[in-house]
């Protein structure tokens, strides 16, 4: 309250938090208190219901199926046959940073993955960045997948009514139509089962997970068929600058096990079942893009895969010689990508309920409804955003803003994970980084090489975002988080 008998100079500044600008910055937040209020949110609470099978799940549900079914004709143009390589690489990158996201997911069971453990090691401005470059991350992931989807949809509807979708409403500005409704609806389908709870809508990512793992064993069994040796030569035209570039794109394919990790404060046991989550899905998921993209470069020359995104329903017409299954395939595709939608779209949703709670984005992200323990508000305006996103804005733009802000964010997990082995060495773990410190060492190198693989256009949109997100924080975030609020 005010002292109105005080002298005017008195009141008219508040007091400040101690300590300058800088520290103010740099202030942490105490990992106890961090899980300690795993799933409170404003009005209710998550609801700890999802198994380490969900998990995987929703793991996979996030990442498989995005680079082959949708990015798969962006990135083989750059690699050549060699496409391959690029995915094993992007995987061993995405693997170093697994491995640390298991052993602080193990240890900090939350929904903010490493937005959460960044605030716990680095403090509040780093802490904020991360979390910026997840939305970056998660929402134009959503955008990019979504738009893909709709490649896979007028294949379907081609195949099996005879009708294609009008490009007026197929494609953005830029690419021959107006906008892309396809991409715009799946968005808003899964809305609608994010909004019925965790444990509704991991049943429903399982069963379309499953789909789409018998749609690729599918292709590679009838694509087999079709491969020609010489498709595998030259294996490089384009030599190791095209591997790494096919790779920094392909990288935003490898998100799901970050996806994982923002069901921390909905797990039943995060401690145990979350560091199994992430290394199995990673496991599955790296194995079958390589073997898809082996059988689909070896079927078709890499050269004819330039500005196919439904590439692999093409090959599956070619090699049988029947739009039959190609419209199979596109069935399967049309479940596949609704998965990384889904998964992808729930990831964002959690992250914007971290960041809420600890008050550096609105309050409105962390109300929870408290009948079904689902972030009602958040999902819809997420997805609103995102489904904007994907209807007005190209696919390729789309992949290399995902891809960056990826990089940056897992960069940060591999700091952290070494910050918090010198800090507190003593803390409960239930897996532990092997070769400590030198694979979060190579996790941070190989994601940096793999960012600056990445064309210039794609810095100058992230350096846009980055300082939109400084002014954000500066504006709203440094005065309204519970950590300022605490030091007055």
């Amino acid at each position: 309250m005010l002292d109105h008998g005080a002298a005017p100079t008195a009141t008219k500044t508040p007091p400040r938090p101690p300590g300058g600008l800088g520290t103010r910055l740099m202030r942490r937040k105490p990992v106890e208190d961090l899980v300690a209020e795993g799933g409170q949110g404003e009005g209710g609470s998550l609801r700890r219901s999802l198994s380490m099978w969900q998990l995987t799940m929703i793991s996979i549900g996030a990442t498989l199926g995005t680079g082959i079914f949708v990015v798969l004709g962006e990135a083989t143009p750059l690699a050549g046959p060699a496409v391959a390589v690029s995915f094993v690489l992007a995987g061993l990158t995405a693997l170093f940073s697994a491995l640390s996201y298991a052993e602080l997911a193990g240890s900090i069971p939350v929904s903010g993955s490493s937005y959460s453990y960044s605030y716990v090691t680095m403090g509040e401005l780093v802490a904020w960045i991360c979390g910026w470059c997840l939305i970056l991350e998660y929402g134009v992931s959503v955008a990019a997948v979504a738009v893909g989807w709709g490649e896979y949809l007028d294949e379907l509807l081609h195949g099996t009514l005879g009708v294609t979708i009008p490009d007026a409403v197929a494609a953005p500005l830029g690419e021959g139509g107006v906008v892309n409704l396809p991409a715009l609806v799946v968005v808003l389908l899964a809305m609608v089962f994010l909004m019925g709870g965790a444990k509704e809508s991991a049943r429903v990512n399982a069963a379309m997970v499953v789909v789409k793992i018998i749609t690729l064993l599918l292709f590679c069994g009838i694509g087999f068929l079709g491969i020609k040796a010489g498709n595998y030569t030259p294996l490089a035209p384009l030599g190791i600058t095209g591997i790494s570039a096919a790779a920094a794109t392909l990288f935003f394919s490898y998100i799901g096990f970050d996806a994982a990790s923002t069901a921390g404060e909905e797990a039943a046991d995060p401690k145990r079942d979350l560091p199994r989550a992430i290394m199995l899905s990673l496991l599955i998921v790296t194995v079958l893009y390589c073997l898809v993209a082996l059988v689909a470069v070896g079927a078709m020359p890499w050269q004819d895969f330039e500005g196919s995104e439904a590439a692999l329903a093409r090959i599956m017409e070619d090699v049988t010689g029947h739009s039959v299954w190609s419209t199979v395939l596109a069935a399967g595709a049309v479940v596949a990508i609704a998965s990384v939608v889904f998964a992808v779209l729930f990831g964002q949703t959690r992250i914007l309920f971290a960041m809420s709670r600890d008050g550096l984005v609105p309050k409105v992200f962390a109300r929870v409804n408290p009948r079904t323990g689902a972030p009602r508000a958040n999902t819809v305006i997420v997805s609103l955003f995102c489904g904007v996103l994907a209807a007005t804005v190209p696919l390729g733009e789309l992949a290399n803003a995902t891809s960056i802000g990826t990089l940056f964010a897992f960069a940060l997990v591999n700091v952290a994970v070494v910050i918090l082995r010198y800090t507190r060495p003593d803390m409960p773990r239930t897996f532990r980084v092997m070769l400590f410190p030198l694979t979060p060492v190579l996790g941070f190198g190989f994601c940096a090489w793999m960012m600056l693989s990445l064309p210039g256009a794609t810095w100058a949109v992230f350096a846009l975002w980055m300082i939109a997100g400084l002014v954000f924080y500066f504006l709203y975030g440094l005065r309204r988080s519970r950590l300022a609020s605490a030091e007055k």
